[in-house]
């Protein structure tokens, strides 16, 4: 029982190790935009192509991409961020399979565990963009969708690219979540859909300009 409890102790301790790890490395970063996607669709991919052309957008706009780090989206996007302006960051985690640090970053962490690396994608995301995607790309999206819901986090664009990836799973949540009356007909306008790089562009920097002039007004008021 002894050994039991030295193991979990040591465990929250390197629990709180990587936690403050990756506040501190993250600390002044700026605002970024996360951006999801399967670690196995690679540069032959049109999804791999439109991330990176996404992921340049916002480096142009000043605006840092937060991928996971590894293979596929992921390095589609740190691709197109690497060498602009802003930065261009992976939070990597150790995984069995797939997961290899992509060499498009400028900032590199790695992660033991998921729920620290996902609390990293969401505190300095302004929006995030969820490219096609396996169980942990759905993972990310229905967090973040739930953060939302549920107020625990401040509202921000979430955007689902490729309509034909993703329009079934939006047809289900109307058709099936909605009409069981397990979620409310507000909550189907919290992401958006699209298969267009500038309209993704566009949903994530209005929205951050428009909390910028906002936090602005703000401050002016209080002169």
């Amino acid at each position: 029982m002894d050994e039991v409890r030295a193991r979990e102790a040591w465990r929250v301790l390197r629990i709180q190790a990587e936690l403050v790890d990756g506040i501190d490395h993250l600390s002044g970063i700026g605002p970024s935009v996360t951006i999801y996607g399967s670690a196995r669709l690679g540069p032959e991919s049109p999804h791999y192509q439109n991330a990176c052309a996404l992921a340049r957008r916002f480096g142009e706009s000043g605006l840092n991409v937060l991928t996971g780090g590894g293979p596929g989206i992921m390095e589609g996007a740190n691709e197109g961020a690497y060498g602009t302006d802003a930065c261009s960051i992976g939070l990597n985690i150790e995984l069995p399979h797939e997961q290899g640090a992509n060499r498009y970053q400028d900032l590199s962490l790695d992660f033991r565990y998921f729920f620290i690396r996902k609390l990293m994608f969401v505190k300095h995301a302004v929006g995030f963009v969820v490219f096609p995607g396996g169980f942990g790309t759905m993972d990310e999206l229905f967090e973040a969708l739930t953060l939302v819901q549920t107020g625990k986090i401040a509202p921000f664009p979430i955007v689902l690219f490729g309509t034909q990836y993703w329009q079934g799973l939006a047809d289900w949540l109307k058709q099936t979540v909605l009409a069981e009356g397990c979620i409310d007909a507000d909550d189907l306008t919290r992401f958006h859909v699209t298969d267009s790089v500038e309209e993704a562009f566009q949903l994530v920097f209005s929205d951050y300009n428009a909390q910028q002039d906002a936090r602005r007004d703000n401050l002016l008021e209080r002169v």
